[in-house]
């Protein structure tokens, strides 16, 4: 091996920063929408043909580019936003269109169609592997329209590590969302294999862009925030403690237009919500900031996607403040409106309500001795002449009622249920306690460990099918798992882009109306890790969770009978003391360890 030094040739030099900033089809699609916001456009439509493999397609009204231009923009570093080092700290567009445009073309078969204003033909440049290879005039509308086609063919590798459509469709509709949500004045649209996602007009405000892509039960349960600052400039909305669900999703921020993660801004979201939520639940929220960009850094990672704030501490601590002060304002909502002129008004006593008033309370007349039983008719007898029942004087005393209940004493209970968490029964060493819980996991586990290899399950149909709106990029998670959950007994089908319904849940599961939406945003919480281990792994991960979430949602324990059967399917289980988690199910007390309680 030598340790000579090469300079790499400038194709695998490209591919390698290309690493950097393209990971996946999504990544085109948020640096194309980038550069059509930059660039004027008021209209951005977004086309992609099986999630981005075979076609990301990007088309914008904005200011176009001249033909020398369109083919300078395919060189590394090419850029109309920058000209110093200075300017590195001041960017308030979102990237610059050259970087991110030669990365893409290093990995794909490109072709730019634009025109600007002025211009009567357009040019159409093609790329395939950061080479140039044609250029010529064409008719084409103002703006820039992109085709990237055959992404990662060059690297196969890399195309090979791809998810399936459904992942990377989900991840495309999530940077669509976040770009769109930037700019609730523009006009943005996405299709894939033909059929439209979102298609979203020019919104009259933030709080309408985010219900035309999110549905009007997000925007139901917000409250507004807002904070001024020398530092910065807080708006946005944040979800009512009520709302807050335990699956992520729908928590956004943004500075200055660029969408960023922030575990430390999350957290100071979450301890304004301390004491107001459960533990293990986050709230939605759209929370934008302004700053000055000298105060900060958007070059610590490829994407843009982390920032770094100069002054951190004082950022959080005004982010509490004002979800704070937003959550004061929503936990008045339920009291009087005194101000709206259509609340009810409380009625006036007139002058003279205390001579209607009750002198005193009535008093209730109480027999201890009266037995109805005694005035009973008899059957065939007691009807005087004039009609009415004469009642005691006519009871049959012969006959013999406690007789009709001989011999009928009830079976002597198998178990016992102690407050619905546990069942205690006889065991040949001494007395046997039953976690009930662990047990039902332990049941569920292996019921659904069976249904993944055989594809035989048992499903309770639901009273009545339940729709519930999951949101567009929930809904392909339950279309890319539909096979997975419908082995384990969830009959869930996608109705429409955004909702799903629930049609039947597997039996054990409750099923009982108001719990299947709670039941849905579990299922997604568990949906939503990224299983990358081995298939028989993943199912065994997937089984151990379902059943974990089948066993929490039961309530207790009530019936005897119910508890006997628990018990017998638990025995009838290979090594039945333990839950797949290695948690006891069964504890044994000894016979003389009973006797030492005497």
């Amino acid at each position: 091996m030598t340790n000579e030094l090469k300079i790499l040739p400038k194709n695998i030099a490209d591919m390698i920063a290309a690493g950097e900033v393209v990971q996946r089809p999504a990544s085109v699609v948020k640096e194309l929408m980038e550069n059509a916001v930059d660039a004027g456009a008021t209209d951005i439509k977004v086309i992609v043909t099986d999630a981005g493999r075979t076609l990301i397609q990007v088309i914008d009204n904005g200011c176009g580019m001249s033909p020398d231009d369109a083919v300078l923009c395919f060189e590394r570093h090419a850029t109309s936003k920058l000209s110093s080092a200075e300017d590195l700290h001041h960017i308030l567009t979102f990237g610059f269109r050259g970087e991110a445009l030669a990365s893409i073309a290093a990995v794909s078969e490109m072709t730019l169609r634009t025109r600007t204003e002025g211009q009567e033909l357009g040019v159409e440049v093609t790329m395939a592997g950061a080479e140039h290879t044609g250029t010529r005039e064409v008719s084409c509308p103002t703006g820039c329209n992109f085709a990237v086609r055959n992404l990662f063919y060059n690297i196969p590798a890399r195309r090979k590590f791809l998810k399936s459509d459904n992942v990377e469709l989900r991840h495309i509709v999530e940077e669509f969302q976040r770009v769109a949500l930037t700019r609730p004045d523009l006009a943005f649209s996405l299709s894939h294999n033909g059929k439209d996602i979102h298609v979203v007009k020019p919104s009259k405000s933030l709080k309408f862009r985010i219900q035309d892509l999110l549905g009007p039960t997000i925007t139901g349960d917000m409250v507004d925030i807002s904070a001024e600052t020398t530092l910065v400039s807080v708006r946005g909305y944040v979800g009512r403690p009520e709302s807050a669900r335990k699956v992520l999703g729908n928590q956004f921020f943004f500075v200055n237009g660029r969408y960023f993660r922030s575990p430390y801004l999350h957290k100071a979201v979450m301890k304004a919500y301390e004491n107001l939520i459960p533990d293990g639940v986050t709230p939605s929220y759209f929370i934008f900031l302004e700053m000055d960009p000298s105060s900060m850094d958007v070059n610590i990672h490829p994407t843009k996607t982390e920032i770094k704030f100069e002054e951190d501490q004082m950022l959080f601590q005004t982010l509490l403040a004002a979800v704070k002060e937003a959550m004061g304002r929503s936990s008045v909502a339920g009291s009087i409106e005194f101000d709206n002129p259509e609340a009810r008004e409380i009625p006036v006593m007139g002058p003279r309500f205390d001579e209607y008033r009750p002198s005193s309370i009535p008093s209730v007349g109480l027999d201890p001795g009266y037995d109805p039983f005694l005035e009973m008719p008899a059957p065939d007898s007691g009807r005087s002449s004039d009609g009415d029942y004469s009642y005691s004087s006519h009871i049959d005393k012969s006959q013999n009622y406690g007789a009709l209940f001989e011999d009928r004493t009830l079976p002597t209970a198998q178990v016992l249920v102690v407050q619905g968490k546990y069942i205690l029964t006889q065991s040949a060493s001494g007395l046997m306690i039953v976690h009930v819980r662990r047990a039902r996991e332990r049941v569920l586990y292996d019921r659904f460990l069976q249904a993944l290899d055989t594809g035989e399950h048992l499903s309770q149909q639901t009273l009545f099918p339940v729709q519930v709106n999951v949101g567009v990029e929930a809904c392909l998670l339950f279309r890319e798992h539909a096979e997975m959950l419908g082995q384990l007994g969830f009959d869930i089908a996608p109705f429409g882009q955004d909702t799903v319904v629930v049609n039947g849940v597997p039996e054990g599961f409750d099923a009982a109306p108001g719990k299947v939406e709670t039941l849905v945003g579990d299922l997604l919480l568990i949906l939503r890790d990224d299983h990358n281990s081995l298939p028989g792994v993943m199912a065994q991960a997937s089984a151990q969770k379902f059943a974990l979430l089948g066993a929490s949602g039961n309530g207790k324990l009530l019936s005897p009978t119910e508890a006997q059967h628990l018990v017998d399917t638990l025995l009838q289980r290979p090594n039945p003391e333990f839950t797949a988690t290695g948690r006891r199910i069964i504890a044994i007390v000894p016979a003389d360890e009973l006797e030492k309680q005497f």
